[in-house]
């Protein structure tokens, strides 16, 4: 296989940061080659907010995952979070010139330019518009508008915002570790396509993936992306209060949440405790397993009804926008014990922990397949996506060429294989601006 057939994602985390690189086999799964993973200085809440010490993250996780495949790293497919990312509903429409020619991507490209122009707050900037469904002269629920006729064509979309000064730190950081950014992609949507199925998004499902610093929440109904949320707490605050509630550093506390925690007090009894050395020759403390519960306890349900609300406003109470697959956990917070049983508690859905096999090679290291490494197999997965589309553009651009030398007889042979080359992503340009941005500030 040649080298261009590799991709590599890059999570950059609050707790820790994930080079993974990865390539399709001949089955069309993702085969993960090399993974490193470093301990994340420099980020808060899933922000960057110390450049000199993510850089030496980001180079100690790619040098541990270059040495485990023996490739070298030149592009990097990053994810961003963090919480100044909000989304929004919005509905635009354009009026074609000439209603007797087909639509085609031109006019969906016009549509599309037409939301990234919408004003937003100071600072922030469009990441994604995602189009949900079309209607054209009025006749609604169409996916597929290319090759219609009509006059008007209008859309639905989900349209995700964030901090411009936030990007471009993220761009600075990769830049300064010696690499390329190859794309950008949303963390959670990333996350919903490592470990959620298509049956999954179709009945509808709210993806929660809780992070070190950050929950996100991708909901997807019928196959498309509803609503995603960022809400900034995660693992941290959950050690953060073990750490103050039971007077001990956070290294200790981290240990204890992994160890014993549990999100579900009634399962201790009383008299299991656990005794912690105490710091330079003082008296060992001793913590009661109940009370460690209870104050995991406390946290884990202020954060799942955060995310409930989310999912309240998203509409998941109206009949027509259930969720019917319910509930999937991911993330390193997912694997707290009885997480499961609170979260189906507090909201009422099926709850399931996602782990993120769904499309890696069968024989991939158990590690792998951890809920910790969710968002890191999906921007892997984004950055292969990537290439094919490109190969795919470049495969069309010679297929045109060589017909322009012959006669048009093939003609048809094209236009089946038009929407392949499918909206050059918002992202792509995204990543181009934010290139360009870097250039020119040398």
């Amino acid at each position: 296989m040649e080298n261009n057939n590799i991709s590599v994602g890059l999570d950059i985390g609050t707790t820790k940061i994930v080079a993974m690189i990865g390539r399709k086999n001949e089955y069309d799964k993702v085969e993960i080659l090399g993974v490193g993973k470093s301990k994340s200085m420099g980020v808060h809440r899933g922000v960057v907010n110390n450049i000199t010490q993510t850089i030496q993250s980001i180079q100690q996780a790619v040098q541990e995952a270059e040495a485990a495949a023996s490739e070298k790293i030149t592009d990097v497919t990053v994810g961003i979070a963090g919480q100044h990312i909000r989304s929004l509903q919005h509905s635009d429409y354009i009026t074609r010139a000439n209603s007797e020619m087909v639509i085609d991507e031109s006019d969906i490209d016009r549509l599309i330019n037409q939301v990234h122009k919408l004003v937003m707050l100071p600072g922030e900037e469009i990441i994604h518009v995602l189009p949900q469904e079309f209607k054209i002269d009025g006749q609604a629920e169409i996916t597929e508008p290319i090759g219609m006729y009509g006059g008007r064509l209008e859309a639905n979309f989900h349209v995700v915002v964030g901090q411009v000064s936030s990007i471009r730190n993220i761009g600075r950081c990769i830049k300064s570790s010696g690499l390329e950014l190859e794309g950008i992609t949303l963390e959670p949507l990333a996350s919903a396509n490592a470990v959620l199925s298509r049956e999954e998004k179709e009945a509808g499902v709210a993806l929660i993936d809780i992070g070190g610093g950050t929950t996100d929440l991708a909901v997807f109904k019928d196959g498309i992306i509803r609503h995603t949320a960022v809400i900034p707490f995660g693992g941290n605050v959950i050690t953060e209060d073990i750490k103050e509630g039971c007077s001990i550093i956070e290294k200790q506390a981290e240990l204890l949440k992994i160890k014993f925690g549990s999100a579900w007090p009634g399962e201790n009894k009383d008299n299991e405790i656990v005794s912690i050395p105490g710091l330079r020759g003082r008296e060992p403390k001793e913590i009661t397993l109940k009370n460690l519960s209870k104050i995991i306890h406390a946290r884990v349900v202020e954060i799942i009804e955060q995310v409930y609300v989310e999912i309240k406003n998203y509409g998941h109470e109206e009949q027509k926008k259930k969720l019917i697959a319910g509930i999937v956990l991911t993330g390193g917070g997912s694997q707290l014990k009885h997480l499961k049983q609170l979260v189906e508690y507090i909201t009422g859905m099926d709850t399931r922990i996602g782990y993120p096999n769904e499309h890696l090679a069968g024989d991939s290291d158990e590690d792998i397949a951890s809920p910790l490494f969710a968002t890191a197999v999906g921007l892997v997965m984004d950055g292969l996506k990537r290439q094919e589309r490109k190969r795919v553009e470049d495969v069309e651009e010679m297929v045109i060429e060589n017909q322009a030398e012959q006669t048009m007889e093939a003609q048809p042979e094209v236009v089946v294989e038009e929407p392949i080359k499918e909206r050059r992503s918002f992202l792509d340009k995204l990543t181009e601006r934010v290139k360009e941005f870097l250039d020119n500030a040398e």
